[in-house]
């Protein structure tokens, strides 16, 4: 039987690669997509998200809108990304999504669909959390409708992602977008695996990854992941910035778990500066699975194997 699996991204390339790759995966059955307004302006994201359904055949899985806005914005070039993809030569000419505002509230679908599903259901987030919290907070009884929450975020023995004004360095963006959400995530004591940057960094998109890729640019899901990535390669090399398989690694999670290393400890959130957003650990905080390292070899064949369908 197929994994029930309900997605929220946050619009950016690496979360709508991680889309895709979901969408191959013969054992996982997409229920829901929710985008949150994090790393994308929202209407854009609808639209990549609906077009990358259409490529897949699978334009009936119902997209619900984040509405709520985080604490500390992503820089706005960063979020205007899916504008470009969106103008991509295998997307541009697919029908637009609907109405964007017609769409349902993100924390609503995820109501409904946990609801519905009849059997318990995986959480993807491979953005901030909080579309998920506020979906829990309304109702809190479906917290046991929830089989695993996998998440891309944190940073616990590496140092993090956020550089900017007033913060020490020490968060993951997906948690300091929203920490106070995240806390309350850590809080609900769910069955959460993070997928943090202390085994995405093992991961780059590297230049020799895309050379590889554009072997087999004849299937359209190569040529397409080939664009998309490349649209990354100005941050290639960098002295201060590298683009990572953020997304893609923690969503390869839900096909190969035996891949990665992972423990257990007890962790906790702060919600303010100059540390917002950091994961720590905590001896008096909250059991979190997290992966520490992963068969980097295996996760570089295994995407490669899967685009080229």
């Amino acid at each position: 039987m197929a994994k029930l699996v309900l997605m929220d991204h946050d619009g950016a390339i690496d979360d709508l690669l991680s889309q895709l790759l979901v969408l191959t995966m013969p054992d996982v059955e997409l229920i829901g997509v929710t985008v949150t307004p994090a790393d994308c302006y929202i209407e854009p994201a609808l639209d990549s998200t609906y077009k990358l359904l259409q490529l897949m055949g699978q334009e009936q899985i119902a997209i619900g809108r984040g509405d709520y806005y985080g604490i500390n914005a992503f820089p706005g070039e960063w979020r205007a990304r899916p504008e470009i993809i969106n103008a991509l030569p295998m997307l541009i000419n697919l029908p637009q999504s609907p109405d964007p505002y017609a769409y349902p509230s993100a924390p609503d679908l995820i109501i409904d669909k946990l609801t519905s599903a009849t059997e318990k259901v995986t959480i993807l987030l491979t953005g901030p959390c909080s579309n998920l919290v506020l979906a829990l907070e309304k109702a809190p009884e479906l917290k046991d409708k929830i089989e695993e929450i996998v998440w891309m975020a944190g940073a616990f023995k590496v140092h993090g992602n956020v550089q900017t004004f007033q913060h020490d360095g020490t968060a993951e963006w997906n948690v300091f977008w929203d920490p106070i959400s995240a806390k309350k995530l850590v809080e609900f004591a769910l069955p959460l695996t993070l997928i943090p940057l202390d085994v995405t960094n093992h991961v780059p998109v590297t230049k020799k990854f895309l050379s590889t890729l554009a072997t087999q640019i004849d299937h359209k899901l190569s040529n397409l992941t080939g664009q998309l990535w490349a649209l990354t390669i100005d941050t290639i090399p960098s002295y201060h910035y590298t683009y990572f398989m953020w997304d893609i690694l923690a969503t390869s999670y839900l096909a190969m778990p035996e891949q990665f290393t992972t423990e257990t400890i007890k962790a906790n959130v702060s919600t303010r500066p100059p540390n917002a957003g950091q994961t720590y650990s905590d001896p008096n905080g909250y059991d979190i699975k997290i992966a520490t390292d992963v068969n980097v070899a295996y996760f570089y064949a295994y995407i490669l194997k899967q685009f080229k369908q």
